[in-house]
């Protein structure tokens, strides 16, 4: 006697998504669905699948999306480099010069209660320009290290508000996703 021997393949369409019992929709979101309506697993599965692509297309939100990256140690210290140098760049110039000045005026009054002003303006003029250089080169590198610190704290606020704009469509769409399920019969925490 023969035997016809039937070989049915069956394909099951599911979501875009393809969630296992261990990794369900709700677990990879972070939350909790309890049947309030004894459904038994595989509609849970399904049910959860659903409300997960529902949310999505409600809200816009991937929640599979990575989170925003904070941009590399070496990409930071680059901004703020170029932010010293663009400080440094603005700096006032002509220390030398106005120290110059100011120690020739001086020198020149010392000089001549001493007899020989020309002598007390030269030597002034010499040591008020040396002056005058270092208070520019201070006051250059502390524009250079406020203008460094500035630039981190930007980075670091920047990285703040789109960790906080990332969570917030994360809450939205948990708040979409946990709607659904309500709905569906679930309890979702």
């Amino acid at each position: 006697m023969e035997k016809n021997v039937i070989l049915v393949t069956v394909v099951v369409l599911m979501a875009p998504f393809a969630f296992t019992q261990n990794a369900s929709p709700a677990k990879s979101i972070g939350v909790f669905a309890y049947p309030r309506n004894q459904q038994n697993a595989e509609q849970q599965l399904k049910d959860e699948t659903e409300c997960f692509s529902s949310a999505q297309q409600q809200t816009g939100v991937d929640p599979q999306a990575q989170p925003p990256t904070q941009p590399g140690a070496q990409e930071q210290e680059a901004a703020q480099k170029q932010a010293a140098q663009e400080a440094g760049k603005q700096a006032p110039k002509g220390g030398a010069v106005k120290g110059s000045a100011r120690g020739a005026a001086g020198g020149a009054a010392i000089g001549a209660i001493a007899g020989d002003a020309g002598t007390g303006a030269a030597i002034g003029a010499t040591a008020g320009a040396v002056r005058g250089r270092r208070q520019q080169k201070k006051e250059q590198k502390q524009a250079q290290q406020q203008a460094a610190q500035q630039t981190a704290q930007a980075q670091q606020q920047a990285q703040a508000q789109a960790n906080a704009d990332y969570q917030g469509k994360l809450d939205t769409f948990k708040r979409a996703f946990s709607a659904c399920m309500d709905a569906s019969g679930y309890s979702v925490k």
